[in-house]
């Protein structure tokens, strides 16, 4: 056994399935796509509520695409569909030195034109609560004021020592498999001894939070503003909705009237009324950790990688992504699917990403004059390459090619097992929907040939995982002839494998001469599905729960 060792005040044990430590974006999101998948959970979190920092901002179009999916419907952007403007000021009320492209390449629509929806900016402290209702309503145990003190691991789980912080009450929790998104300065992860790569420490910032009538500056579409003045360096941007945010690299502390007078020279007028809300203090390093579990411990999100803000958005998105892509491994293993092996796979395909992403970040503008000795052998990859165009490399995909980059835009693939499975418009039951639609919690084969029907059958029946035919042509036609084997990169007889996070696990571009053989290796390679006798022992109360 290791872990913190705490004894409770408690001695009786809960028992829960998925344990998750820390309940912002990521801690949310995960309890939302945990429970979608019919697994019970607990999330603890210190706090009572969202941080009075609206923090995050920028929510890509993969992250919207994973909340359309569950059933979280995010508001329509304040500052509209377009990406964020950003110009070089003086001031507000100064001169505009010039304004540049948001991304490299100047597009930035994270690709929209390749989806069903588009990037959404909606506020951290408004996007929280719409996910712990819809994580809620689908049942998960939201415990909020609650911190976890101490935790023992072994073969089988891991025993959790909480403190309910409003009157001191503590008690343990056993579960089998914890998600720990606590933070940047994860305990979680330090207590495990994981230690962390990257380009390390950048700075200290500051955040002053106020609300000021500024709109008039906002009337040519710019909301994000670099203030360079002699003696002051400063980021400036609003959240659309009356709040501003300045941002500080000086780490100073300032009482309130001294922030006052740095936000007014920011905005470069002293007659405008500035309600001061609230400060933040933070640091700003790049840093990923060397392994993103540890037995049944999983870190996601900041826990995992501590991304810089960006013109990109990588932070919070990519920790939502991480939440995505563990949920259904946790849901197949805990119902007793896939054997436990099957989890492996979430290091071996979100570390790389992160990676990725981290030196994107430095090679960019933004952060590249933070390193001492700046990367020039890194490509920089636009939005929609790293957001969409992702390759995943492991045991859950087949046919990933070694010569395939680990990134490009999507109409650049065409249906390489690896990829995202790609969004065409087809036509099902007289409506038009979006392939991502068909893509929900089961595998599903994609086939213009009938013959594969029987195939998905007899597969499903033989390896215990569920498999969903859709014959491409009648059970979704797609909007434009001939979209479908372009895509996927299939002639009329093959078929692709989708798994349930909507990544291609396989694919024959034509049919073999034994289709229900090839699709049963096929599944029994990237499912990993357990014995028939094992899968009789799945808990009833998952099966219950689902349903």
């Amino acid at each position: 056994m290791d872990g913190i060792t705490h004894v409770a005040d408690d001695t009786t044990t809960e028992a829960v399935p998925v344990l998750i430590v820390g309940g912002s974006l990521v801690g949310l999101s995960a309890a939302v796509f945990l429970t979608w998948h019919g697994v019970p959970v607990v999330l603890v979190d210190k706090h009572h509520g969202s941080s009075p920092h609206p923090r995050a901002i920028g929510f890509t179009t993969r992250t919207v695409e994973h909340f359309r999916q569950v059933g979280v419907d995010v508001p329509p952007s304040l500052q509209g569909m377009k990406p964020p403007r950003r110009a070089r000021v003086e001031s507000l009320a100064g001169t505009w030195l010039e304004e540049y492209p948001w991304t490299p390449g100047g597009e930035g629509a994270y690709g929209a034109e390749d989806s069903p929806v588009h990037a959404i900016a909606i506020t951290q402290d408004r996007l929280e609560p719409l996910l712990r209702d819809r994580s809620a309503e689908l049942g998960a145990d939201l415990r909020l004021g609650t911190e976890l003190i101490g935790f023992i691991r072994d073969d089988d789980g891991v025993t959790a020592t909480l403190r309910r912080r409003d009157d001191g009450h503590e008690y343990r929790l056993r579960a089998q498999y914890v998600v720990a998104a606590d933070g940047a300065t994860s305990a979680m992860r330090e207590e495990l001894g994981i230690a962390r790569h990257g380009a390390g420490p950048l700075s200290v910032q500051r955040s002053i939070l106020f609300r000021a009538p500024l709109d008039e500056y906002l009337r040519h579409g710019v909301v994000q503003f670099e203030i360079e003045q002699p003696d002051v360096k400063a980021f400036l941007t609003t959240y659309s909705d009356g709040r501003w945010v300045l941002m500080l690299s000086d780490d100073i502390e300032r009482d309130t009237d001294e922030q006052r007078r740095v936000v007014q020279q920011a905005v470069g007028r002293t007659d405008i009324p500035i309600e001061l809300v609230t400060t933040g203090r933070w640091d700003l390093a790049g840093l990923i950790a060397d392994r993103f579990s540890d037995g049944r411990v999983f870190l996601v999100g900041d826990a995992a990688h501590q991304l810089p803000p960006n013109r990109g958005g990588f932070g919070a998105n990519t920790g939502i992504d991480d939440a995505h892509n563990l949920a259904w491994k946790l849901a197949a293993v805990l119902a007793g699917r896939s054997e436990p092996r099957l989890l492996d796979t979430y290091d071996a395909e979100r570390r790389p990403v992160a990676d990725l992403r981290h030196d994107q970040l430095f090679a960019r503008a933004d952060y590249k004059a933070y390193l001492t000795a700046p990367r020039t052998d890194v490509p920089v990859l636009d939005d929609a390459s790293v957001e969409l165009g992702q390759l995943y490399r492991s045991a859950a995909v087949l046919g990933a090619d070694a010569d395939l980059p680990p990134a490009r835009r999507p109409e650049e693939w065409s249906g390489q097992p690896g990829t995202r499975a790609p969004h065409l418009w087809v036509t099902v039951d007289g409506e038009e929907r979006s392939t991502l639609d068909l893509f929900r919690r089961d595998w599903v084969l994609l086939s213009e040939d009938e013959r594969w029907a029987a195939a998905a059958t007899r597969a499903a029946e033989r390896s215990g995982i569920p498999v969903t035919f859709v014959r491409i042509g009648t059970d979704a036609n797609p909007v434009e002839p001939n979209a479908f084997r372009t895509a996927y990169g299939l002639e009329s007889t093959g078929a692709a494998l989708v798994r349930p996070d909507g990544y291609l696990a396989w694919r024959t571009i034509t049919a073999p001469a034994d289709p229900t053989q090839a699709l049963n290796a096929a599944l029994n390679a990237t499912a990993v599905p357990t014995s028939p006798s094992r899968q009789q022992q799945r808990s009833p109360d998952h099966d219950r729960h689902h349903a």
